[in-house]
C-alpha cells in the first residue's frame, strides 16, 4: 500500500507544470555606482531597474557575462531564469547577459 501511494505521488508530481522554470528576457538598467547593502553580510549591490520600473532596486546576484564598470550607466537585455535546485545561500534566479544595448557616461 505504501509503495502504491509513493508511486502515485511521484506520477502526480512528475506531471506538474514546470513553466516557471522557463527563462524570460528582460530589459535591465544598471546605475553608474554600487550601493551598500546587506545580504548574508555587508556587501555592495548594483542598483537596477527592470523593464522600465520607476524605482531603483538592489541587485544582489551577479549577471553572468557582464563586466560592470563603475561610472557608466547601462541598458541591458538579460535572460532571467529560475534555478531548479538553488544553493541555500544563493539566489534562486540566474541572470545572464544577452546584449549591451547602451553604455553611457552620465
Amino acid at each position: 500500500m505504501n509503495r502504491f501511494f509513493l508511486l502515485l505521488l511521484m506520477v502526480l508530481f512528475s506531471g506538474c507544470d514546470k513553466s516557471d522554470l522557463k527563462p524570460d528576457l528582460i530589459t535591465m538598467q544598471v546605475a553608474d555606482h554600487y550601493q551598500d547593502c546587506t545580504g548574508v553580510g555587508p556587501m555592495k549591490c548594483l542598483l537596477v531597474k527592470i523593464n522600465d520600473a520607476p524605482n531603483w532596486t538592489y541587485h544582489y546576484a551577479g549577471i553572468e557575462g557582464f563586466a560592470y564598470e563603475e561610472g557608466f550607466e547601462y541598458k541591458l537585455t538579460v535572460k532571467r531564469e529560475k534555478i531548479k535546485n538553488p544553493p541555500a545561500d544563493g539566489s534562486s534566479i540566474r541572470y545572464t547577459l544577452v546584449n549591451v544595448i547602451e553604455k553611457i557616461k552620465p
